[in-house]
């Protein structure tokens, strides 16, 4: 069953009829000043939208009933048993390209496609029918069999066939190309453009690009386990010239893996591969396809192979990272993709319950895929309790009468929230080494678009030092070879490090941890994007301090201290502004 808000859609509570909301597709990308026109039209009782701007046109996919909202089911009387995940079901549509008609030759002939390039890739045409407009028809072919069909109208709007499998568009001709690089481009027209020019291994992307950030991407970037992407050695990027387009390019590097990946660059005005077509002509693609650059991995750099970066740093400002979730913090701290975060506290202080309270907040604010490294939180099925738990906001297991635990009904729930986006290693003795985990992240982010990664704690790993090398020359290798894992893949990682024995105070409670009270040196501070410790200052009161203690890029926030109250129960943590004047 498909929700509105699985294309992030949202619909006001009680709508029933046709309603306007703004488009995810669009408002991002457009002036401040357009950011709240709404401009996509929803027919709630349908099923469908249409945007007036960017003319972004489909439906939920499903026999069922729409509903406007995804929110959690009501708890019903009888527990819920268990369920296996169903299988998603795919129908296989007939297909008659019927004939094209002249204005639809002229159409594309206008945007330089030719006739034999329509007839290549078996464009069709429907004609208007009872409630629907005439419109072209792009098949999608796998295996010699047309999985899905998609149509547009001359006013671009757009709808595909009940039920269609994710699949490439051109995946068949890409197939048998011969070819070992892919061109991947963002929509039909782009596809065809490319064909015109000669190439064969091109394909598009079947829905054109995600909304920027948006918090279902397994199933935006389905079609990539069609099976084609593997037949190819390297890439080629191509995708619009815009945000969602630069969004979706960054997604589809991590994924393929950023050394196989080159992108191409537009001349002049264009935006996309048909404007270089029509502007420019065939030649121009086989010139960009020719200078296509490689994505920056790790090296050297001229000014002008990140010219467009920095250009477009200096438009949009230095941004920060995103919201922790409690708004007393964000003032110090923020979540980057590209950083490493070093955590240090006392046992028992919380720190590891802490850092999953945040990233469970990163997952529901931003959509964030979190992958742990947590052998503390052994056997992972006591972790994954202590995600649901903060999930449902409500105890596990039963600890007093006024804080019931959750009912089985609701743990199914949590456990099918978390399935898909929260991600757990149990892995032997031998493979606790920092090569073997970060090759196992480095799946995870590649297979299931994980942004977020937790290694907790360090000295619970197999560090096979080399011999005549320092503790302080291995901590400053191993440190830096995960910070330039997070920045190669563009996602965080937090690493939890115990300091080494503080005396007590002499009130017995024990001092403030920095980053240089962990065994290995300095490197721990000056290798850090940012470092933080989390210190109860009594050990049997639920009071916290959260202390930013380094913070490298100053609009990710600075040094300073949050005041937080842990929930016990659920184990979770709010911010509490009377906190710092009660210690």
């Amino acid at each position: 069953m498909e929700f509105f808000s699985d294309y992030d859609i949202y619909i006001p509570d009680g709508a029933t009829d046709e309603v306007r909301v703004r488009c995810p597709r669009c408002t991002p990308s457009r002036k401040a000043h357009h950011q709240n026109e709404k401009d996509l039209a929803v027919n709630v009782n349908a099923g469908t939208w249409y945007c007036h701007h960017c003319g972004w046109a489909d439906g939920l996919k499903d026999e069922e009933s729409p509903k406007p909202n995804r929110s959690k089911p009501k708890q019903s009387k009888e527990p819920e048993q268990p369920k296996e995940p169903e299988q998603p079901t795919y129908q296989r549509p007939s297909y008659d390209p019927g004939a094209l008609p002249e204005k639809l030759i002229k159409y594309f002939n206008d945007r330089g496609i030719s006739r034999e390039t329509l007839e290549k890739a078996n464009i069709g045409y429907e004609p208007p029918k009872a409630k629907r407009y005439g419109a072209m028809m792009f098949p999608r072919y796998k295996d010699g069999e047309v999985v899905a069909i998609k149509y547009r109208t001359h006013d671009k709007r757009m709808w595909q066939s009940k039920s269609p499998e994710p699949c490439f568009f051109n995946h068949d001709m890409a197939l048998k190309s011969g070819d070992d690089t892919l061109i991947i481009v963002e929509g039909e027209v782009d596809a065809l453009s490319w064909i015109e020019a000669g190439f064969r291994n091109v394909a598009s992307v079947p829905d054109g690009a995600p909304p920027v950030n948006t918090k279902n991407p397994e199933k935006k970037y389905g079609f990539l386990d069609d099976g084609l992407v593997e037949h190819f050695n390297s890439y080629v990027l191509a995708s619009d010239d815009d945000e969602p387009g630069k969004a979706m390019e960054g997604e589809l590097a991590n994924r393929l893996g950023r050394h196989k990946c080159l992108r191409v660059h537009y001349p002049g005005e264009c935006k996309d591969s048909n404007d270089v077509l029509k502007e420019h002509g065939a030649e121009a693609l086989i010139e960009i396809y020719q200078k296509a650059t490689p994505f920056p991995i790790d090296g050297l750099y001229t000014t002008e192979d990140i010219r467009d970066a920095v250009l477009d740093l200096y438009q949009q400002g230095l941004k920060p990272g995103e919201s922790t979730g409690w708004e007393n913090l964000d003032q110090y701290y923020t979540v980057r993709p590209g950083e490493m975060t070093i955590v240090t506290g006392i046992p028992s202080h919380g720190k590891s319950t802490w850092l999953d309270a945040l990233t469970v907040n990163l997952y529901i604010d931003h959509g964030w895929h979190i992958a742990y490294c947590s052998p503390e939180n052994w056997p992972i099925q006591r972790h994954m309790a202590s995600i649901a738990e903060k999930l449902q906001a409500k105890p596990f297991a039963a600890r007093t009468p006024s804080s019931p635990r959750m009912t089985p009904d609701e743990v199914n729930r949590a456990l099918d929230e978390m399935n898909g986006a929260f991600f757990f290693t149990q892995i032997d003795d031998q493979n606790m080494r920092i090569e073997s985990i970060l090759e196992i992240m480095q799946a995870a982010i590649s297979r299931h678009g994980v942004k977020g990664i937790v290694i907790d704690p360090w000295n619970e790993l197999e560090h096979h030092r080399p011999k005549n090398t320092s503790e302080t020359d291995y901590v400053s290798w191993a440190l830096g070879k995960i910070r330039r894992f997070a920045r190669l893949n563009h996602v965080h990682v937090w690493v939890v490090a115990h300091p080494t024995k503080l005396n007590k105070e002499k009130d017995d409670s024990y001092p403030i941890p920095t980053l240089y009270d962990i065994s290995g040196s300095a490197h721990w501070y000056n290798k850090a994007d940012n470092g933080i410790a989390v210190h109860r200052p009594k050990i049997k009161d639920n009071r916290v301090r959260v202390h930013v203690q380094k913070v490298r890029f100053r609009e990710n926030g600075q040094p300073g201290t949050a005041y937080m109250i842990f929930i016990k129960d659920s184990g979770s943590f709010i911010e509490d502004k009377n906190v710092k004047e009660a210690l």
